[in-house]
C-alpha cells in the first residue's frame, strides 16, 4: 500500500509565498516522478510541474509560474516540494501531489495521487 500526503496549503496573501510538500509511505521500491497538479473550481485539472528521481524538471505551462515556483525533491525522504512566490489570485486552486512508483515486478509502475491541498490566495 502506497500513500502520498500533502502539507503546506492555507490561505496566503498576493505576493506571498507557501511551501508543499509530499511524502510517499509504503511498500516503494522505486519512483520514477513526483509532480504537482492543480484543480481550480470551474477549470480543467493542469500540471504544475513534475520532477523526476535523477532532478529533471518540467514546468508545464512555463509562463504561468516562471520564476514563481520551484519544484525540488529529497529522494531519501520519498518527498516532493514545490515553492510557491510572489502568488497571484490565479494561483488559488487544490494543489494535488502525484508519484509513478514501482512496487516490483509483480506490482509494476503504478500512478498515486494525494489528497489534494487546498491553495487560497486573498487579502
Amino acid at each position: 500500500q502506497v500513500q502520498l500526503v500533502e502539507s503546506g496549503g492555507g490561505l496566503v496573501q498576493p505576493g506571498g509565498s507557501l511551501r508543499l510538500s509530499c511524502v510517499a509511505s509504503g511498500s516503494i521500491l522505486s519512483i520514477n516522478y513526483m509532480g504537482w497538479y492543480r484543480q481550480a473550481p470551474g477549470k480543467q485539472g493542469e500540471l504544475v510541474a513534475d520532477i523526476t528521481s535523477g532532478g529533471s524538471t518540467n514546468y508545464a505551462d512555463a509562463d504561468s509560474v516562471k520564476g514563481r515556483f520551484t519544484i525540488s525533491k529529497d529522494n531519501a525522504k520519498n518527498t516532493v516540494y514545490q515553492q510557491m512566490n510572489d502568488q497571484k489570485a490565479e494561483d488559488a486552486a487544490v494543489y494535488l501531489c502525484n508519484a509513478r512508483i514501482f512496487l516490483g515486478w509483480s506490482g509494476g509502475w503504478s500512478d498515486y495521487w494525494g489528497q489534494g491541498n487546498q491553495v487560497t490566495v486573498s487579502s
